[in-house]
């Protein structure tokens, strides 16, 4: 199995590709942390939506990060390679 590298997931509850993205993380049998952002509200929704900017200027969905590296989108042979599996 892989390195265990920290992986987090800022998703949206309605894209197909945030949802292919946790699918093949999980086939991959990794562990994350996911946040569905339209789904918070208020100040915790702003502070995320931060966290994103400053990974993904755009504030586009997936933005995922494994470790030090920022894949935007579902890219998924750049996901395995990040999580070094094939």
């Amino acid at each position: 199995m892989a390195d265990e590298k920290d992986v987090k997931v800022y998703a949206l509850s309605t894209c197909g590709h945030c949802k292919n993205a946790k699918k093949l993380l999980d086939k991959c049998e990794i562990s994350y942390d996911s946040v569905e952002v339209d789904l918070l509200s208020g100040d915790q929704r702003q502070a995320i939506l931060e966290e994103v900017k400053e990974l993904n200027p755009r504030c586009s969905f997936p933005t995922i990060r494994i470790g030090e590296k920022v894949i935007v989108g579902y890219k998924e042979d750049e996901i395995k390679e990040a999580l070094g599996i094939s």
